[in-house]
């Protein structure tokens, strides 16, 4: 190889740092080839540039779809440098070394993202010469530098100045770098046409995300972690939230913020989540979010010591008057007040979240990872807009009280880790069992939680809902004892019509869902 570069070719839709960059090339001998906007942008800097396609002797054509995609742009960058075959060839044909390779890629994800953009607009913004530099850049990394982030142009230069050439050591990491800002380009055009042109469960499927931080550990410290944001995802939740205050979000901060927003996305009047080792230990709805609190609160106190709150309203004073009297690890919220936020902004540590509102929710798979693979399945947004209509099994007709406070305790349900069972009061949980081998043990971990925090007979009067049938009648005995009145599940078990007759024995009321809400 040379001591220096012969041809850096830089073609980039983000134009920062490439003035600068191009002048530092300039200075150190190379000779700049550049296409369309970049070019434009260097000439107007004072900097000497070529067109492609005057050194390819070809003109850009199709609109420009066809500019780099040329023997003389490929060759300079593909050819191995120290084989004398390959130098003859390059010979013959007039092909010169492009050493440097500088491109980033049309903004396909900004276009997509916006809601004017046509599907003509969208496809414009495919590129193809771009990922093709890239690629042969980086597959040719033993000679050729190949540059996707702005962020790198400085270190380039600092080892040009140095050496001549930048080392094979970060050549290396430069193509690695390269082919995941590519892979990333195309996963991103694939799941968009993917969603677009209604393909479900289709025979590759790819997952790319861009990173939001680095974390100082996992859900433990001897495992390292990253948090990654997919793009063209927008939907609110943690992946779009901003950070008012507090440290740094942990590994489990994020899993549980991220458990909190769904289940208060179930709710449309003033409700508070609160969430502990990701099942929430107390939800309410209220008129106002100061009640909800209270009401959420009263659920566990002690499990809620070092949660995870979520809302759905703007946090004034008197809501962050409550939640500054307990250790909490974050509250995620549609806005703060100036006050609120002045007021929990005195506890060092808290993490104060402003979760950017987005309309509707987004078409994307509930991905869960094996060990060697993933499952994919839709997202579990089933919803009922009212109970009315649906399957009365037992004698008893539930009241229109139980009636509403089961439609609240059914949308607790469906976020709680199975075998789930919830006991409701109005729109308000007083028990949570969660995340047990079998059913029964929920049922009564519910009714412990319930008594623990409000007392003896804490359950009498209140609703029950299961996420998932019940096996026996045992759940219905154990559920009478300790008060419980009125029940929502699935239905769908062989033993229906044993569970359906231990209601009626206890004079409870049963609605059947026909939805099971499993949550592993």
């Amino acid at each position: 190889m040379k001591n220096t570069p012969e041809y850096a070719l830089l073609s980039v839709s983000d134009k920062t740092g490439i003035v600068e960059f191009a002048k530092g090339l300039n200075e150190l001998g190379v000779k700049i080839l550049s296409t369309g906007g970049t070019a434009k942008a260097l000439k107007h800097a004072g900097v000497p540039v070529t067109e492609v396609s005057d050194f390819t002797g070809f003109p850009e054509i199709f609109d420009g779809r066809v500019k780099t995609l040329n023997p003389k742009i490929h060759g300079g960058i593909l050819n191995i440098r120290d084989n004398e075959t390959h130098r003859k060839i390059a010979a013959e044909y007039g092909i010169e070394n492009i050493d440097i390779v500088a491109v980033n890629l049309y903004p396909f994800e900004t276009v997509a993202a916006k809601k004017e953009s046509t599907l003509e607009d969208i496809i414009e913004n495919i590129d193809i010469g771009g990922p093709a530099m890239i690629r042969s850049a980086a597959k040719n990394h033993n000679y050729v530098t190949v540059i996707v982030s702005p962020n790198d142009y400085g270190k380039v230069l600092q080892e040009m100045k140095l050496a001549g050439f930048p080392s094979l050591e970060t050549r290396q990491v430069l193509a690695a770098k390269a082919f995941s800002h590519t892979a990333l380009y195309d996963s991103v055009i694939s799941n968009f046409l993917g969603r677009k042109f209604g393909l479900r469960f289709r025979e590759e499927f790819t997952v790319g995300g861009r990173l939001v931080q680095t974390m100082r550990y996992g859900e433990n410290p001897h495992q390292d972690s990253a948090f990654y944001r997919e793009p063209l995802m927008a939907e609110t939740g943690v992946c779009y939230a901003e950070q008012l205050h507090g440290k740094e979000l942990s590994f489990n901060n994020i899993v549980d913020i991220n458990s909190a927003c769904e289940l208060v996305k179930e709710f449309d009047n003033p409700a508070v989540v609160i969430i502990k080792h990701n099942n929430p230990c107390g939800v309410a709805e209220g008129e106002t979010l100061e009640k909800a609190y209270e009401n959420a609160l009263a659920c566990d106190p002690v499990s809620a010591y070092g949660g995870i709150v979520g809302v759905n309203r703007e946090v004034d004073i008197k809501v962050a008057g409550h939640l500054s009297k307990i250790f909490l690890e974050a509250v995620a919220a549609p806005s703060f007040t100036d006050e609120a936020l002045e007021l929990l902004a005195k506890k060092p540590s808290i993490r104060l979240m402003v979760m950017k509102q987005f309309e509707g929710r987004s078409k994307e798979y509930d991905v869960k990872k094996v060990t060697g693979g993933y499952l994919l399945q839709d997202r579990d947004l089933h919803k009922f807009d009212n109970f009315d209509g649906l399957p009365v099994p037992t004698k008893r007709k539930p009241t229109p009280e139980e009636l509403k406070a089961m439609e609240f305790a059914w949308k607790v349900a469906k976020h709680v880790k199975s075998n789930a069972i919830v006991y409701v009061k109005g729109t308000a949980s007083i028990g949570i069992g969660a995340g047990q081998m079998s059913r029964i043990d929920s049922t009564k971990i519910a009714a412990m939680k319930a008594e623990d925090a409000f007392g003896k007979d804490a359950v009498k009067g209140a609703v029950m809902a299961s996420d998932a049938f019940f096996p026996f009648r045992d759940n219905i005995d154990a559920a009478a004892a300790f008060g419980i009145t009125a029940i929502v599940s699935p239905g769908g078990s062989v033993r229906d019509a044993e569970v359906i007759d231990a209601a009626d024995e206890h004079g409870i009321a049963m609605v059947f869902t026909g939805v099971r809400h499993f949550r592993h």
